[in-house]
């Protein structure tokens, strides 16, 4: 009898029913979804305050000279890097949380249905890789990562080696030295002009100017700049406007050439302004 309680003992199961087994895996399994709702926490809070702290940034260098905005990221060179930390509580543990500058470009870049640097690749692509290119504000530079061509990129700030860091209206190139300019996104500052003018002289007779830019930046009735002043001044400057693509609903394409013959009155050149290009909170 006392053999006999003991097995029964043995197969005996606790009193909901559960066994040990099914209720480790029970709470193994709670403990990973707890890990995998924090991580998602996480990865949301990551994306909104690298956003809201793009937009910060984002605001300072539309409303600001070329110039100044280089002193900006010289004078705290973590801006560019890391803008902030912030702690963020969640599951009983801190979370320091890094916003980066490009990382919030990419977020907000993330809700174009398309990318206007990806265009630009592909017309690189569909003409000679023996072009020389100058990719004024290249961001993380992913124009000169995807061409064969020669590509020099600058911008204000970067951790690139590749990348020259500079005011793009003094970029030190030589003189008719560029066959393709490229300007995606990044006519930021108040002297936007001085950087196409900039463009204008290392640009060979014949060269390519290609502009991309916010659709909103070019609208009068939302008070953008009328794209036609627009094209007339760069005209102005010495180029031929050659084609213009309006169909995308984020951005515009120009794409000019630089005459043979330079204007000798640029400083009389009745430039429109641009408003900046502010990004809506989400």
């Amino acid at each position: 009898m006392e053999a006999k309680k003991g097995i029964n003992r043995k197969r005996r199961t606790p009193h909901n029913g559960e066994s040990q087994t099914k209720k480790k895996r029970r709470k193994l399994d709670e403990v990973d979804g707890k890990s995998k709702s924090s991580s998602s926490f996480l990865d949301k809070m990551r994306a909104r305050l690298s956003g809201g702290h793009f937009r910060m940034i984002n605001e300072k260098l539309y409303t600001c000279t070329g110039s100044e905005a280089l002193s900006y990221f010289e004078e705290d060179p973590s801006l560019f890097n890391v803008y902030s930390s912030f702690i963020v509580w969640s599951c009983g543990e801190t979370y320091i949380v890094l916003g980066q500058y490009h990382t919030g470009y990419q977020e907000q870049m993330s809700h174009w249905p398309q990318q206007p640097v990806n265009i630009i690749i592909k017309w690189l692509k569909d003409h000679s890789p023996s072009l020389i290119v100058a990719d004024f504000g290249c961001g993380d530079a992913r124009l000169a990562r995807n061409v064969k061509n020669k590509v020099f990129s600058f911008d204000l700030i970067s951790n690139d080696p590749s990348v020259t860091v500079c005011d793009m209206s003094n970029t030190q190139l030589e003189s008719s030295s560029i066959d393709v300019a490229v300007f995606c996104l990044s006519l930021m500052g108040t002297n936007f002009s001085s950087y196409l003018q900039e463009a204008h002289r290392v640009l060979k007779p014949c060269g390519w100017l290609l502009i991309a830019e916010v659709k909103s930046r070019f609208d009068p009735n939302t008070g953008g700049a009328d794209p036609n002043k627009f094209s007339k001044a760069i005209c102005k400057l010495g180029f031929t406007l050659e084609s213009k693509d309006f169909s995308n609903k984020m951005f515009v394409l120009l794409y000019f050439k630089k005459k043979e013959k330079q204007n000798s009155k640029v400083n009389e050149i009745d430039w429109p302004e641009l408003k900046p290009c502010l990004y809506k909170r989400r």
